[in-house]
């Protein structure tokens, strides 16, 4: 299936290649369906990669390495040691650095004949028309819904290629949204997914070197598509798993109803996707804020540790995984240890007359878990801000933080 074919048209006559990059390039100069065409197409086109972590690692290290004159990269955060495992990106020297900053370093090390553009921001609908407006096309390096219904939005509004991939412990996706006559991400999830339904690789992790598998075919795709070849993943979901080493496919058809692309589209400017989606787009997001911690009574790692000291009578429900037990545990207090997917089967085993302090890896959880209990008449509750990881780094260094 080959719906919604689009290459990147640009006049390449004027570019040209020096002696050095002809033979840096030599391996793609002669296969006939690149040749020296098709590299000065390479070099003349501009893709935006959003995001710097996972996928934006492999993304960015063989477009720049394929010759792709112009890249864009847009990230906020900074390099931490927990990224090592899959961005290969980044170093043990780039840790604390901005990843835009590490990964633009890297970029212009690996290539000095192009151009690396940075964006130190929070893409949101303010700034993306404006940021997008100036490439040909854009890959999705992130993890969230908001930014993902953002990208194809404002993809389908400026006619630019939105080649999407998404990860999760062993499972990967790739996609090519919005070309010219297939359909867009929301013409296969038309409504984002119930908040909390779906964790993200924070939450549930994220096999290492799949970002590396998926976020390879996303840059095959955005090559493809600069080339002007034929096939391409628009109009097909790519699915993928690691563990089983398995690639599947899935048609997607162009909903004539789809409120962005459709015959009669009802969204024609860019909307507040935190809000749509019911959930955060980044970490410094006022909805994050607003929204998990409105009416959920909360403690810190001091102050727990403070009243254990007095003696006061507490029950700590430790809600992680039965293997993330072998990785640290809370050692001032029994705990009681119930999987978050089984509390409300068992919350029979809580001792309601004790305060209850609930607690996960990072404390986003235990909000949830929190709030379940509360809806089935539990009152003496209390979600442990930033989990057994702000305990490690507050109250007991020698816990590892993961």
């Amino acid at each position: 299936m080959n719906s919604g074919k689009q290459s990147v048209e640009k006049p390449v006559n004027s570019v040209g290649l020096s002696h050095d990059e002809i033979k840096r390039y030599s391996r793609h100069l002669i296969m006939p369906e690149v040749g020296m065409r098709g590299q000065r197409k390479l070099k003349a086109a501009g893709v935006l990669i959003v995001g710097a972590g996972g996928l934006g690692s492999p993304l960015a290290l063989y477009l720049a390495a394929a010759g792709v004159g112009h890249l864009g990269l847009v990230d906020y955060d900074v390099v931490d040691s927990t990224n090592l495992q899959r961005q290969v990106i980044h170093g043990t020297g780039d840790i604390g650095r901005l990843k835009i900053e590490s990964a633009g370093d890297r970029l212009r090390d690996m290539n000095p004949y192009i151009k690396i553009d940075t964006y130190k921001e929070l893409l949101c609908s303010e700034n993306a028309l404006e940021i997008l407006g100036g490439y040909d096309l854009v890959v999705d390096g992130t993890d969230n819904f908001p930014t993902r219904y953002l990208l194809n939005d404002a993809c389908v509004i400026l006619k630019k290629p939105y080649i999407f991939g998404g990860i999760f412990r062993f499972d990967g996706q790739v996609s090519v949204f919005c070309t010219e006559d297939g359909p867009c991400y929301r013409c296969l999830f038309n409504h984002p997914p119930s908040p909390g339904s779906v964790p993200s690789c924070a939450e549930g992790g994220v096999l290492g070197i799949l970002p590396g598998t998926i976020g390879t075919i996303q840059a095959t795709e955005a090559i493809k598509i600069i080339l002007g070849l034929e096939s391409s993943l628009a109009g097909k979901l790519l699915i993928y798993n690691a563990l089983e080493m398995d690639f599947r496919f899935v048609k997607i058809r162009k909903d004539p109803d789809c409120p962005v692309c459709g015959d009669h589209p009802t969204i024609r400017d860019l909307i507040d996707y935190e809000e749509f989606c019911r959930m955060p787009a980044h970490d410094h997001s006022a909805w994050a804020k607003r929204h998990d911690e409105l009416g959920v009574p909360s403690i810190t790692p001091k102050q727990l540790k403070q009243r254990l000291e007095n003696g006061d009578r507490i029950c700590l429900l430790d809600i992680r995984e039965p293997h993330e037990l072998e990785i640290s545990q809370i050692q001032e207090i029994k705990s009681i240890h119930i999987p978050r997917n089984e509390v409300l089967e068992r919350m029979n085993e809580l001792d309601t007359s004790q305060d209850v302090v609930v607690f996960c890896r990072f404390g986003l959880q235990s909000i949830k878990t929190v709030r379940q209990l509360q809806d089935h008449g539990f009152k003496k509750l209390y979600n442990l801000e930033g989990g057994i990881n702000r305990w490690a780094a507050d109250v007991d260094p020698s816990l590892p933080l993961y």
